[in-house]
């Protein structure tokens, strides 16, 4: 008898060791992503010091307010803004135990962001197509670089989603796809914060 009291206390130890072993990880895993987002704020930071140093070098060549056309822009700023939406509702789905809406409401974040990358690529190839490339002058270099930055961020996430919609659906909602969805979900609320930057210094301030 206490042989078997000795054994599963044993066990049991061992399992609160791994049960601690994995919340740890967790959490490291939670820290490098917060790593990784300061790491992003000081690149865009960097990008937008940039820009509004450079916006006036044209090389003699068309500005702000003769290559921007901002019907598109403002779509392209209400998709990502309605996907940022659609991204808080599949955690509400997720926080409700929901594994169909939350798979549902990613799908449509994924869906809303491809739209936003189609019209940034329609965007830039038109402007190319009509001479305006990143080599065109400081003004374009600095533009195209920081949309551009912007865009394969959103390019990255919608990657994740989409990868994170597979795991839900083979495993549903677990601790570890739980804590997934809450960062990608932050993830993607950062790049729409970045947007409105984006939109208010680049394009408004732009064309005014």
């Amino acid at each position: 008898m206490a042989h078997t009291a000795h054994v599963s206390h044993s066990t049991a130890h061992a399992h609160e060791a791994g049960h601690d072993g994995h919340h740890d990880q967790e959490e490291l895993r939670k820290f490098g992503f917060w790593i990784f987002l300061i790491t992003d704020c000081i690149l865009f930071s960097a990008l937008f010091a940039t820009y509004i140093v450079l916006r006036g070098n044209t090389a003699a060549g068309p500005g702000a307010k003769e290559l921007f056309e901002m019907p598109g822009v403002i779509a392209e700023t209400f998709i990502l803004l309605t996907s940022s939406f659609t991204s808080g509702l599949a955690v509400l789905a997720m926080n409700a135990g929901n594994r169909k809406g939350l798979i549902g409401w990613l799908a449509v974040t994924v869906l809303l962001g491809a739209c936003f990358i189609g019209l940034e690529v329609t965007e830039f190839a038109k402007l190319v197509e009509e001479g305006h490339t990143i080599s065109s002058s400081a003004f374009l270099s600095a533009f195209f670089t920081l949309v551009g930055t912007h865009g394969l961020h959103v390019s990255l996430g919608l990657c994740w989603i989409t990868a994170l919609i597979i795991q839900l659906a083979r495993h549903g909602i677990t601790p570890v796809t739980m804590r997934k969805v809450h960062i990608t979900s932050l993830y993607w609320h950062f790049l729409d914060a970045v947007w409105i930057f984006v939109f208010t210094i680049v394009y408004l301030m732009g064309v005014m």
